[in-house]
């Protein structure tokens, strides 16, 4: 535990070692290195004549460098030759010509070392063989050759495979890594996708329904009021606005069946199928109140007009050019503009006159609701106001590439503007 009371972790591998492991294996071979040169130390002592406890430290000293064979494998090979004349360190020489192969220095070392190593070995095993056996030079010749070749060759070769299966199973943990890390990097980006998919599909679920309801229950409010006032006075006025309440409410009624009847027959994906196809396919929405051929059309807009008409309000509708064939969603969109702003002039303008303008040109229509100056009382009638009219009209409108404006008159009133492309 330290100072701060923080507890230690295990201490790290002492020194250049990676792990723990490798420390104890080099340590070990480094002392039994040690131990073979220092034997080794005393027969060279007596031929060079010096005390055998300077050939025994001399050997020691020479074998204990093999702990080094992982930070500097050059030294350690160069040692290795340097006291091959010595007949001393086979230990060291085999392991040191391993460990440099295996390394990451450059190949044209590893020959040049290699070949130093051969030559030293052999020109030692053809001296020494020369002067005890009595045979044929070219035997000797090839008696030290093999000696060479099987002290050097075999370990660098061996050392060679070593490195390079080490150097692969880096890469491929390292590809291994890389690839963990994308597919997280696309898992979150396919949470985000999905998170955002969910979020445009409330607010599409919530825009739709602010559409289809407010019109037809501001309508029924405007006639409930109505109703209200003439109750008592005259009869037959208030049994018409009742019987205007009563279909308003049942076509309302009619349109939210629709949508919730889309919304429950596609049964939502599992989370991850649903993620996984967020993350490669854009969503599309679809339509909620019924199908292409089922939403409102822009034939349906006298019919609209008429229920303001209806209502109360004093209504124009202009229409200029020759219609046309549209696409589903530009009419349901070009419809749905239209009806808020209806319903905007229900709630915030009573007895205003209202001009609806619908304009039919080479490839786009423009719709325009403005209302002059208010002639009754603000939300008279009560209906309430959430400020997600205007917001939801410039959200459809933006949708599909069109342009939509909307903002007071210098009259008093207020006009909404919309154009919508139809290519």
């Amino acid at each position: 535990m330290t100072g701060t009371g923080e507890v230690e972790g295990p201490a790290g591998p002492p020194l250049w070692w990676a792990r723990r492991r490798d420390a104890v294996v080099d340590l070990a071979l480094a002392a039994v290195s040690a131990a073979e040169c220092a034997w080794e130390g005393i027969r060279f002592a007596h031929e060079a004549g010096i005390p055998v406890t300077a050939g025994v430290l001399f050997g020691a000293v020479v074998g204990a460098t093999l702990v080094l064979r992982r930070r500097w494998p050059i030294a350690v090979v160069l040692v290795g030759i340097a006291v091959a004349p010595a007949e001393m360190g086979f230990l060291l020489s085999v392991a040191g010509m391993y460990s440099l192969a295996s390394s990451e220095v450059p190949r044209r070392i590893i020959a040049a070392l290699a070949s130093m190593s051969l030559v030293a070995t052999f020109v030692v095993m053809y001296l020494k063989t020369r002067g005890d056996v009595e045979a044929d030079p070219a035997l000797v010749v090839a008696l030290s050759g093999f000696v060479a070749v099987a002290l050097t060759v075999p370990p660098m070769l061996l050392g060679l495979y070593i490195g390079a299966r080490r150097r692969l199973m880096e890469s491929l943990q390292e590809r291994a890594d890389s690839l963990e890390r994308e597919l997280s990097l696309l898992a979150d980006r396919a949470e985000e996708r999905a998170e955002w998919a969910r979020t445009e599909e409330r607010t599409r679920i919530a825009r739709e329904m602010h559409d289809v309801v407010a019109h037809r229950v501001s309508l029924m409010v405007v006639h409930a009021a109505a109703l209200e006032a003439v109750v008592t006075k005259d009869p037959a006025r208030a049994a018409k606005n009742a019987a205007l309440v009563g279909d308003m409410g049942r076509q309302a009624l009619t349109e939210l069946r629709e949508m919730l009847g889309v919304l429950r027959a596609a049964p939502p994906k599992p989370a991850a199928a649903a993620a996984a196809v967020a993350a490669v396919v854009p969503v599309e929405p679809v339509a909620l109140v019924g199908g292409a051929d089922e939403g409102p059309s822009l034939e349906e807009l006298e019919a609209l007009v008429g229920q303001s008409r209806a209502a109360g309000m004093a209504v124009e509708m202009v229409v200029q050019g020759e219609g046309a064939a549209y696409a589903a969603e530009v009419e349901q969109t070009a419809y749905r503009v239209v009806q808020e702003a209806l319903t905007n002039c229900h709630k915030h303008a009573p007895g205003a006159r209202v001009v609806v303008r619908l304009a039919h040109r080479e490839g786009e229509v423009a719709m325009q609701v403005e209302n002059g100056p208010c002639e009754g009382q603000a939300d008279g009638v009560g209906l309430p106001s959430g400020g997600n009219g205007l917001v939801g009209m410039r959200e459809r409108v933006l949708g599909l590439g069109g342009v939509f404006v909307s903002g007071p008159t210098d009259a008093g009133g207020f006009r909404v503007s919309a154009v919508l492309p139809v290519t």
